[in-house]
């Protein structure tokens, strides 16, 4: 054996080590107490004696170790500030500081910034109900405001929103304005019907505006003012509108009801809504492929409470018994009214015991009246479509509160609504459209088993 080689070699490792000392000090004592482990197994498998430690190289190495006080531990604690998020909408009676107070900020600045900023004035400017997240350190000091409200352009406000955003920047605040596309989800929901249909969807989180939809889809099925009983149920899968990813509900406005099941009296009722490429306009179709959409709804307004029917009644003013020509649905003043059919206004104004009333005649020599109106919306000669809002509900003329009066005429003879709506013409699918409505159907009725097992509740996907 050649000591002096070995002795050699010995040198070269352990000036490898302390490179890698150099280079890495945490890893020192692990790395060295291995390397020398394993040479000493070496030089005791080659050799019966090895050199004498003292005479071996001697190094060394120290690291110095940070470690913190207690007072220093809870000072850093103590400065540590973490930012707090809270949302909230505005309110008729806010203030700059209230409603920062409200949401846990107590920042006089931004207040301030609030009340003085012409931009960061229109959070509670002009409407209520804007949408507010407030970002604020532990202290209350305001880091970040965004409020979500309305486009301000009507023609953007069906696809886009307002985001203001206010953001600390040193000692003051920068704002800035932009609007924005908003997104859809689908969702899915599903109720029992205890006392109404939409105390049931309020149960369920379903939007009323789409449970308006859903009291459309089967109005030539399902009579909901006087057929809906206890325990019917209903699935649901449709679209909400988002902003920035929260659910938005601005003017009742909401996606579309995408599909439906309702089971009314033990009887299951089902629809998808379609729209055939060749189409102009998509539409609600049972499952079977025929059109649920008839030439008329069976009720002018969304979804109302049917105060005197198609019958013999006791009347309010006259004190006496006579035959009511038409139906009366009470809802507060202002409640919307739409145009049960596609047509043409033939009069729009004030007409004796009705009041404000418009007449909206139809093809085949029918026509529908509206009294009692406490607002007009259309003039004579406008065609507008089935489900157009034209006017809002009052109480002027010959009425003892506010409600709606309703009649349709065919050959100037007033007959029931409920029957014509019923008993009026369906479209059925073309046959070209067949296998994409197919195909819709079956994503739909997978989709109606998944809300159904939900219970009531609403599940996003």
């Amino acid at each position: 054996m050649n000591w002096t080689e070995e002795w050699k070699r010995l040198q070269r490792s352990l000036a490898r080590v302390e490179g890698f000392a150099a280079r890495h000090p945490r890893a020192l004592t692990g790395t060295v107490v291995g390397v020398l482990g394993g040479f000493a197994v070496t030089a005791f498998g080659i050799a019966p004696m090895a050199p004498d430690a003292a005479d071996l190289p001697q190094r060394e190495i120290t690291e110095a170790i940070a470690i913190q006080s207690l007072d220093e531990q809870l000072s850093e604690l103590a400065a540590f500030d973490p930012g707090l998020s809270r949302n909230d909408i505005t309110r008729a009676a806010d203030t700059a500081d209230s409603l920062l107070k409200r949401m846990g900020a107590f920042d006089p600045a931004a207040a301030k910034f609030l009340r003085t900023d012409d931009t960061a004035k229109r959070i509670l400017q002009g409407r209520i109900g804007k949408r507010v997240q407030v970002t604020a350190t532990a202290s209350g000091q305001v880091q970040s405001i965004i409020a979500r409200f309305p486009a301000e352009k009507a023609e953007q406000q069906a696809t886009h929103f307002t985001r203001l955003n206010i953001t600390r920047q040193g000692d003051g605040f920068v704002s800035t304005l932009e609007t924005v596309p908003m997104e859809t989800q689908v969702r899915l929901g599903s109720g029992t019907i205890q006392s109404s249909l939409f105390a049931a969807t309020d149960e369920a989180n379903v939007p009323d505006a789409i449970a308006s939809q859903l009291a459309d889809m089967f109005s030539g099925d399902i009579d909901f003012h006087r057929e809906l009983r206890k325990g019917d149920r209903f699935s649901v899968v449709y679209e909400t509108l988002t902003a920035d990813g929260e659910p938005i509900n601005w003017d009742g406005r909401a996606g579309r009801l995408l599909a439906a099941e309702f089971v009314n009296g033990g009887k299951t009722y089902q629809s998808v809504w379609f729209k055939d490429t060749g189409a102009s306009k998509g539409g609600y179709y049972a499952f079977d492929g025929q059109n649920k959409r008839r030439s008329f709804l069976a009720s002018p307004m969304e979804f109302s409470r049917v105060t005197s029917g198609f019958a013999m009644r006791f009347h309010p003013i006259m004190k006496t018994w006579r035959q009511h020509q038409g139906i009366d649905y009470g809802a507060p003043t202002g409640t919307a009214v739409r145009s049960v059919g596609d047509g043409v206004v033939d009069f729009a104004g004030w007409q004796n015991g009705f009041g404000n009333v418009i007449h909206v005649k139809h093809s085949g020599n029918r026509t529908t009246v509206y009294a009692h109106l406490s607002r007009i919306d259309v003039k004579k000669g406008e065609r507008i479509d089935q489900g157009e809002k034209i006017g809002a509900v009052g109480s002027t003329g010959w009425a003892t509160g506010p409600h709606l009066h309703f009649e349709f005429r065919v050959n100037g003879q007033q007959q029931d609504p409920r029957v014509i709506a019923r008993a009026s013409e369906a479209v059925t699918l073309p046959a070209s459209a067949r296998a994409a409505f197919q195909s819709q159907v079956a994503a739909a009725k997978t989709q109606l088993d998944v809300a159904a097992s939900l219970g009531n509740g609403v599940s996003g996907e």
